[in-house]
């Protein structure tokens, strides 16, 4: 029986720059990601994979193709459509954490879901700040911690509203080794927990065998796509 498609990609493109010179970003993605599955997207700087993640979780506009997430055409959404679309449905995890610098790691976790009228949104953040180790952070603000708690608030933020769809765009980029590996198993534990659906955006062949599937990207087009080993 085949699973539900979280994301279905067909000939995805993306130019950007000017029309007298224009440089394709992505040239012709055709993707499918099941409910429930962890993949890595792998390949160089430069190769396309961050702004397919973009497309993707409706952060940029495809110039060309179709694309459906979560049962939503978000090829006929304009940009306020895609932000709606986003929220609470999709997490985002990026390598320079993006923390509001003026809220203390709870306000961080819980505005986003606040704004979207979450009536709870304060206890949820309280209770996903404790799963990721910080209960007893909740009041410091981003300079006051380090930069694997502030992954860890980034990551709360991102899963507490309990998205279907989690991205994460290099996430252990800006971190030590042996704190970037909390960090994964943080991630994945998480992921597991709540059986979201995860895309890891990665140029680190370990990290990406831990996903259960890798899709290469390599000049803006999908060069492999395998099981990992």
């Amino acid at each position: 029986m085949t699973s539900p498609q979280t994301i279905i990609a067909r000939n995805l493109t993306l130019t950007l720059g000017q029309d007298s010179a224009p440089v394709e970003i992505l040239r012709g993605i055709d993707l499918d990601v099941s409910d429930g599955e962890v993949l890595a997207l792998l390949g160089p700087s430069g190769s396309g994979k961050s702004s397919l993640m973009a497309v993707l979780s409706g952060l940029e506009r495809a110039t060309g193709g179709s694309l459906t997430v979560a049962g939503q055409d978000f090829t006929a959404m304009d940009e306020d459509d895609l932000a709606r679309a986003r929220r609470g449905h999709i997490g985002i995890v990026l390598q320079a954490f993006h923390l509001l610098p003026t809220m203390t790691a709870l306000e961080n976790v819980a505005t986003p879901m606040e704004l979207s009228g979450d009536p709870g949104a304060q206890d949820r953040a309280r209770a996903e700040l404790e799963a990721v180790g910080l209960g007893h952070r909740l009041d410091h603000y981003p300079t006051q911690l380090s930069g694997g708690e502030q992954q860890r608030v980034a990551i709360a933020r991102a899963i507490a509203p309990r998205p279907s769809l989690i991205f994460a765009d290099e996430p252990t980029g800006n971190l030590d080794v042996s704190t970037g590996h909390d960090i994964i198993e943080l991630l994945f534990n998480r992921r597991r927990e709540t059986g979201a659906t995860l895309l890891v955006i990665t140029h680190d062949n370990e990290l990406a065998e831990r996903c259960g599937r890798i899709v290469t990207i390599a000049d803006g087009k999908i060069a492999s796509d395998t099981a990992a080993k």
